[in-house]
């Protein structure tokens, strides 16, 4: 998992279990299966029901994007490695680069080097690589839209459990001792709903936008370089052209 999200997960936890222990309330009224199995289960089958059977596939790949670290490798490597590939294409040509493209690991620049080595026009080259971030980011936000409408779901769902549980209350009045208990369990249900959608699955939508936003601004970053590669533009130029696209903070943060 993310460390990040670990880390916000695991803050929200701890500090709803020092809020109900100063309430006087134990931590492990919580564990009540019905209303984590209700709020869980049927909030998924909710926002499954929006979705197409195509999308469902999705759904591990995900919730993988949501929890685990996002795969951006930092700004400074994908700068030297477009400076070195603009050096070896300034002395050697374009063609020079063909047997080097099939070691590169990122399929993205991989294909972009091979159309300019193949003599794509280059206004084509960036129309064809600008739609296909398009289309990641248009894909990215269906996830973070599953994510969100979980989100929106589990309240509403956990308050369906809240009434069910009263009415078992309603059906048991006759038997005082157990109203307590009773009506603690139908709230419970609430809790679980807002908790799930708060702690857990808007934290999770927005952090699918924020990692589709860095490897789009990745993707964008290697654009700009295969086109400066293709044009013969000096290893030089394609440094400071692709530096000066980087926030300042992250060209920093590397350096040290």
């Amino acid at each position: 998992m993310d460390p990040a999200t670990l880390i916000g997960f695991a803050i929200s936890i701890v500090a709803l279990f020092v809020f109900m222990t100063l309430e006087g309330v134990s931590p492990a009224t919580l564990i009540f299966l019905p209303a984590i199995v209700l709020v869980i289960i049927a909030t998924l089958g909710a926002a499954a029901a929006s979705q197409t059977m195509d999308d469902l596939k999705k759904l591990p790949a995900w919730f993988k994007m949501a929890v685990m670290p996002a795969k951006v490798p930092p700004p400074t490597e994908q700068i030297q490695t477009l400076v070195s590939l603009a050096e070896k294409a300034r002395k050697e040509g374009l063609l020079a680069l063909e047997a080097q493209v099939k070691n590169i690991e990122d399929p993205f620049l991989r294909r972009g080097l091979q159309m300019g080595i193949d003599g794509t026009d280059p206004e084509e080259l960036r129309a064809v690589l600008e739609s296909e971030i398009a289309a990641k980011k248009a894909e990215d936000k269906v996830a973070a839209k599953f994510m969100n409408a979980m989100g929106g779901y589990a309240p509403t769902i956990g308050i369906l459990g809240c009434i069910v549980g009263l009415m078992n209350v309603m059906a048991n009045l006759n038997t005082p001792e157990l109203l307590g208990p009773m009506v603690s369990a139908a709230f419970i249900a609430t809790l679980w709903g807002v908790m799930a959608a708060n702690f857990w699955f808007l934290p999770m939508g927005a952090k699918i936008l924020r990692v589709s936003e860095l490897q789009a601004a990745q993707m964008e970053l290697l654009v700009e370089g295969i086109t400066e590669i293709q044009a013969g533009t000096s290893p030089r130029a394609v440094r400071l052209k692709l530096t000066s696209l980087v926030p300042p903070g992250s060209m920093a943060k590397e350096a040290a």
